[in-house]
């Protein structure tokens, strides 16, 4: 135990250590909040689906050769959001097969670009790493660090200013459009973010794990709580401490970082649904 301390107390003195940490809370807490919202409208998969159309781009911008991928998987996950919203609203195209149609052909695309133009002498390596996470953790910048606290600001700030509006388009989005508000905005507003926040959370967790980020909190504070803003106060915390204890375990025992973040967060589910059952909360 003692050389367990010792060790996370030398990792602590290491700023990309600080900055892992810092990226990894902000990422979890962002999506948390927004992951109670796409789980009640069961949309849920908007998150799989962007993080298989991240990869497609990834796959472009390394075929490409640029020197920030972000340039161009930003846009191109963020257009996604929004065609999968949309499409998904189409009456002949159901939202869950709008989402399959766009991420797997988008996950096709990105592996043959790889196979076809391979950028190093190990392509399963390079498909391995982004599907599942990817060194880059471990060189963070700064500006990295910013982007994710700008984000969790803006997320934060959508949430406490729109809280109502948002509380009734998770519920009852034509009872909400007939009361004069704009759910379309505030939909497309929500994918955006979301977009940009799988994006950032793919060096933490990898392009095929992101996706537990969202739905694991909401449905772990679910498995407890029936009031909605207890829902995604208890889903914030729940996100944040499980990325912490990930985050430690994987830097003092050395198991892959998305891994061990999304077993902490089975982990952290399956204790929630015991005491929901146990408590008969889970049953009401």
């Amino acid at each position: 135990m003692t050389e367990v301390l010792d060790k996370l107390q030398v990792l602590l003195q290491m700023d990309f250590v600080i900055r892992i940490i810092i990226v990894g809370i902000l990422i979890a807490f962002c999506s948390s909040l927004l992951g109670v919202t796409l789980v009640l409208k069961r949309f849920s998969f908007i998150g799989d689906g962007l993080s298989h159309v991240a990869f497609g781009a990834m796959c472009i911008a390394m075929v490409l050769k640029f020197t920030n991928n972000n340039l161009l998987i930003l846009p191109i996950t963020v257009i996604a959001a929004v065609l999968m919203l949309k499409t998904g609203q189409n009456a002949k195209i159901n939202g869950d097969a709008a989402i399959a149609m766009i991420s797997v052909g988008s996950l096709a695309v990105g592996y043959l670009l790889l196979n076809m133009f391979p950028t190093s002498s190990n392509v399963s390596t390079d498909v391995c790493t982004t599907l599942f996470g990817s060194t880059s953790i471990l060189t963070l910048s700064d500006f990295d660090v910013k982007l994710c606290i700008v984000m969790s600001i803006v997320v934060v700030a959508f949430y406490v200013f729109f809280y109502n509006k948002i509380f009734a388009i998770t519920f009852d989005e034509n009872f909400a459009k007939a009361t004069g508000v704009r759910a379309g905005v505030y939909n497309v507003s929500m994918a955006v973010i979301i977009a940009i926040i799988i994006v950032l959370a793919m060096n933490l967790v990898g392009s095929l794990l992101v996706s537990a980020l969202i739905i694991f909190p909401a449905l772990s504070a679910m498995r407890i709580f029936k009031n909605f803003k207890a829902v995604v106060v208890c889903s914030a915390i729940f996100g944040v401490v499980c990325a912490v204890i990930g985050l430690f375990i994987a830097m003092i025992f050395d198991p892959p970082v998305g891994s061990t973040i999304v077993a902490v967060d089975l982990v952290g589910f399956l204790i929630f649904s015991a005491i929901g059952f146990i408590t008969g909360r889970s049953r009401a």
